[in-house]
C-alpha cells in the first residue's frame, strides 16, 4: 500500500500539471499612430461650397463644391448676359485639399506654348484666409512654357499672388 500513495500523489501532480491552463504570454496590442492633426486657416474648417467671383475682375467666376477634406472651386465663363457658363472638360480648375501642411493644392489649366500650342499646366495654390466675406489664396498667377509643354528654364522665376474671392450672396427674391 505504500506504493500505491507515492504513485498516486505523483499522478494527482502530473494530472493537476497538465489540467492548469498554460499562462499567455502577455500581448502587446500595436495601433497605428493617430493621424497628424489638419492645420487650416481659421474658418476654414468650415464647409466653402458655393458660387464666388474674383474681387478684381468680376468676369471670373467660381462654383464651388467642399465635402469637408477638398474643396474644389471650377472657373465659370460669365456671358455678356451676366450669366454663367457651366465648366467644360477644359476649363480651369483650383483644387485644395485640407492637410496638416495647410490647405493646398493646385490651380489646373490650359497655358499655350510660344507658337500656340495648348498644354495642360498646374500651379500651386493654398488658401490663406477664410471668412464671411469669401476666401484669400496665393497662387502662381503665370509659368513659361517650352514647346515640349515643360516649364520653361529660361522664363522668369513663378511670383506668388494673393487672389481674393469674394462669396456671392443669394438675391433676396430667390
Amino acid at each position: 500500500m505504500h506504493r500505491v500513495l507515492p504513485t498516486l500523489a505523483l499522478g494527482l501532480s502530473v494530472l493537476s500539471l497538465t489540467a492548469c491552463p498554460a499562462k499567455a504570454p502577455p500581448t502587446t496590442e500595436t495601433r497605428p499612430p493617430p493621424p497628424p492633426p489638419i492645420r487650416v486657416p481659421p474658418g476654414c474648417e468650415a464647409n466653402q461650397a458655393g458660387e464666388y467671383r474674383h474681387a478684381e475682375n468680376e468676369a471670373f467666376r467660381y462654383h464651388g463644391e467642399d465635402d469637408g477634406g477638398t474643396l474644389t472651386l471650377a472657373v465659370l465663363r460669365a456671358r455678356a448676359d451676366g450669366g454663367t457658363e457651366s465648366p467644360d472638360a477644359s476649363s480651369a480648375s483650383i483644387v485644395l485639399e485640407r492637410t496638416p501642411a495647410g490647405f493646398v493644392g493646385q490651380t489646373r489649366a490650359t497655358g499655350f506654348t510660344g507658337s500656340g500650342a495648348p498644354c495642360p499646366v498646374s500651379f500651386p495654390t493654398e488658401v490663406v484666409a477664410c471668412d464671411d466675406a469669401g476666401l484669400t489664396l496665393r497662387s502662381v498667377a503665370s509659368t513659361s512654357i517650352d514647346e515640349g509643354c515643360q516649364p520653361s528654364r529660361s522664363g522668369p522665376p513663378p511670383v506668388r499672388l494673393q487672389q481674393v474671392l469674394l462669396r456671392n450672396t443669394p438675391d433676396a427674391g430667390t
